[in-house]
């Protein structure tokens, strides 16, 4: 079954995801490839978007497109560079900017019979992110906005469906900018808006029946979102052919084992619980550096995983959660990204398994995850979920691990997401979770010099995990908190709370 799309060429903007989530939000299917591995162009693609860059069409090794391959073709917008390379490419000039225009801005001139800015208000405010500026366009471009500083701030070359413009307009700070690109998705491209939550279930189970047949699946399951939902919507194509793991690690939160298992019982999931903690341990054993202990976990994993699945006869396939984030962070602009962190979904697959992969929701966001497994009629007690790390309480406990350190994490962490939910800050939270730290700090208790350890809370909100800005808890939790925690959990005198937002920091501490 196919899908009409829209094409988001990537050019290496830290804004590209968000362009793709906002022609979802839109009901319009879209996909981002980078600018240099484009595939194939089928007659489902209804138009191209050119993303931004950080890079200067002057530069010697600046990102380029034959854009010859979509004029004329089929409708065309490009976004900030992508505006930039058009202007270029076709004898305009484009040249560095008297000052940095980066910030709020105002269309002071705007041409609303144009089909792009149909709707748009007079002075409606944009936001522009760029060194260099279009100081001049060739003939057959129509300048249709601009700003006070900016003269062209959006053009369209005359007698096509060709746009560009200077901002962005998928960022919140240009206040119009969802209707900019619904004008150009759904009135320029001709897009139907049909690409909904239900259709993706709908089409994607048929898929998966066609695809497996009557194959066996084995998947591992963690208790989160994308496991889950990933899970069910396998179940419902292949019913008891999908066989489904959850590994005890010895690095779930407090009495997780347990809770988990119940709840996939609940809908209907042939699952198997093993309990391997002490494997676990061993591999972790004198361990301190993140990335270590990221790849001794996984390794464990694998071999944990791999015996119990040579257990079932005749398996195919392996199932895995895999959603679209974690497929674009795989690829990059230039190759792959630096990497950050190692990321347990990409990659990582030994020879030796020898199954072929089926990933459901790789095309997914996080929040149309639990959108699909809303419609799915999943429980919100998975739905609702915070993310929580594929190596578990491993990376927040700095240094090595022991199986106390491991104990005094969860207790902590126990108190701090049951307390979110007791104050009903659980839902207003994107994740949360408790840092063991390797350091001991002096406290007095009744009359008694301590030097216990240290642990920080960490709380942020946001969409996807891409972006994400530190919680304002309330003074009254956290204070309350500590407290329970001090007084509670043996071994911790002093708690602390993480005001850091990503960029710079991450989420996770390692």
């Amino acid at each position: 079954m196919t899908t009409e799309q829209i094409l988001i060429l990537d050019f290496g903007s830290q804004y590209t995801q968000l362009i793709a989530r906002r022609v979802r939000e839109l009901n319009v299917y879209c996909e981002i490839h980078p600018y240099n591995h484009i595939p194939p162009i089928s007659h489902d693609v209804k138009g191209v978007i050119l993303s931004g860059s950080p890079c200067s069409v002057r530069d010697d090794d600046a990102p380029m497109v034959h854009l010859a391959a979509f004029r004329h073709k089929m409708p065309l917008l490009g976004v900030c560079y992508g505006a930039q390379l058009m202007a270029h490419t076709s004898g305009g000039e484009v040249q560095p900017s008297a000052i940095r225009e980066y910030g709020r801005a105002k269309l002071g001139t705007l041409n609303t019979q144009n089909t792009l800015l149909k709707g748009l208000e007079a002075n409606t405010q944009v936001w522009m992110s760029h060194a260099d500026t279009i100081t001049s366009v060739p003939d057959n471009f129509q300048i249709i906005a601009s700003t006070e500083s900016v003269q062209v701030a959006a053009f369209q070359v005359e007698n096509e469906p060709t746009y560009g413009i200077q901002f962005h307009p998928e960022v919140t700070h240009s206040t119009q900018g969802k209707m900019l690109l619904k004008n150009f998705v759904v009135d320029i491209c001709g897009c139907s808006q049909n690409w909904t939550a239900e259709s993706f279930v709908e089409t994607t189970i048929a898929d998966l029946k066609e695809k497996i047949g009557n194959d066996k699946v084995v998947m591992a399951l963690s208790g989160g979102v994308d496991s889950s939902v990933a899970a069910t919507l396998v179940h419902r194509a292949i019913g008891q052919n999908l066989y489904c793991i959850f590994v005890d690690n010895g690095l779930l939160r407090k009495d997780e084992f347990e809770s988990v298992l119940e709840s996939y019982q609940h809908l209907g999931l042939n699952i198997k619980g093993v309990d391997a903690k002490d494997q676990f341990y061993k591999a972790l054993e004198g361990l301190t550096d993140p990335e270590a202990k990221r790849k001794a976990i996984g390794r464990t994993f694998i071999e944990v995983f791999d015996q119990e699945a040579h257990l079932i006869e005749g398996v195919d396939w392996l199932g895995q959660g895999t959603i679209y984030p974690d497929v674009i962070e795989s690829v990059s602009v230039k190759g792959p990204s630096a990497t950050i962190k190692s990321h347990h979904n990409v990659g990582g697959l030994p020879d030796f398994m020898k199954l072929k992969v089926v990933e459901p929701l790789n095309t997914l966001f996080k929040d149309e995850v639990r959108t699909v497994g809303k419609t799915l009629g999943l429980p919100d007690a998975i739905l609702k979920r915070h993310p929580f790390p594929g190596p578990g309480l491993a990376i927040r406990i700095l240094g090595d691990i022991t199986a106390e350190k491991v104990h005094i994490l969860q207790e902590v962490d126990a108190l701090y997401i049951n307390g979110l939910k007791k104050y009903g800050l659980y839902d207003q939270v994107w994740q949360a979770g408790a840092i063991l730290l390797p350091i001991q700090s002096v406290g007095v208790m009744g009359d008694e010099r301590t030097y216990e350890r240290v642990v920080a809370l960490r709380a942020v909100t946001s969409v996807d995990g891409m972006t994400a800005d530190w919680a304002h808890l309330p003074y009254e939790f956290l204070a309350d908190i500590s407290n329970e925690i001090i007084n509670r959990v043996k071994g911790v005198n002093r708690v602390v709370y993480d005001i850091s937002s990503k960029p710079p920091a991450t989420i996770e501490w390692e």
